[in-house]
C-alpha cells in the first residue's frame, strides 16, 4: 500500500514544484526580459511620478479632458457589504454589466448618454464606443472616431483651436499590433498627458 501512494505523493509535490514556482518563475524572468515595461504593468509616468497604467482606464470627468468608455465595474457599498456601488475602472471587479440589448436600464442608460452627448456635438453621430461598456469593463482606449467627437468640448474648455486637438488626437493614435490585430485605437490616459503638455491646466 505505502509502496502505491508514494509515487503519487512524489508526484504531486514534483508537480507543485515545478507548475507552482519553477515554471511561473521562469516566464516572470523571460517577461521582464523581453517586455520590461509590459512586466512591470505598463506604467505611465509624468514628472516621475506614476499617473497610470496603459492597460487600464481611468475615469476623466472634467470637460478639459477626453473621456473613455464608460465602465460597469463596482465595488462593495461601504454603508451595506451585501450590496455593490457603481466605482469605474475598478481593477479588483473587473466584468461588463452583463445586460442583454433587449434590458431595460441598459436601454435607458445608452439612450440618455447618446442625448448627452448630442449636446455635446449636435452636428456628428455619437460613435458607439462613447455609450457602450467593454466586457473587462477596464478598457483604456477609446477609437480615433470617439475622440474626435470630443473635440469641440475640449477646444472650448482649454481655449484651444479644434485643429490643434485634432492634431494631438492624430499623433496618438495606434495602429493594430502587427499590422493585424484589431483596430486603430486611441489611448486615454496618453492622449490626455499629451494634452496637457499642449496646454497647461
Amino acid at each position: 500500500m505505502l509502496r502505491e501512494i508514494r509515487p503519487a505523493i512524489v508526484l504531486v509535490i514534483a508537480l507543485t514544484v515545478i507548475t507552482g514556482l519553477l515554471y511561473p518563475l521562469a516566464i516572470t524572468g523571460i517577461a521582464g526580459v523581453v517586455f520590461p515595461s509590459e512586466a512591470q504593468g505598463s506604467l505611465i509616468e509624468r514628472d516621475g511620478k506614476v499617473v497610470g497604467s496603459a492597460l487600464i482606464g481611468q475615469e476623466f470627468a472634467t470637460e478639459r479632458y477626453f473621456h473613455g468608455r464608460p465602465s460597469a465595474t463596482t465595488a462593495p457599498d461601504p454603508q451595506d457589504s451585501t450590496k455593490t456601488v457603481p466605482k469605474p475602472y475598478n481593477a479588483a471587479n473587473s466584468g461588463g454589466s452583463n445586460l442583454g440589448p433587449t434590458n431595460k436600464a441598459l436601454i435607458d442608460r445608452v439612450g440618455a448618454d447618446v442625448e448627452k452627448l448630442k449636446k455635446e456635438n449636435p452636428s456628428a453621430a455619437v460613435p458607439i464606443d462613447l455609450v457602450t461598456t467593454s466586457g473587462s469593463g477596464l478598457d483604456p482606449d477609446i477609437s480615433p472616431e470617439a475622440a474626435l467627437f470630443q473635440v469641440p468640448r475640449i477646444a472650448k474648455a482649454r481655449n484651444l483651436s479644434e485643429d490643434r486637438i485634432r492634431q494631438l488626437v492624430s499623433e496618438n493614435i495606434e495602429g493594430p499590433v502587427a499590422g493585424l490585430i484589431g483596430e486603430p485605437h486611441v489611448n486615454v490616459l496618453a492622449l490626455n498627458l499629451a494634452l496637457d503638455r499642449a496646454a497647461p491646466k
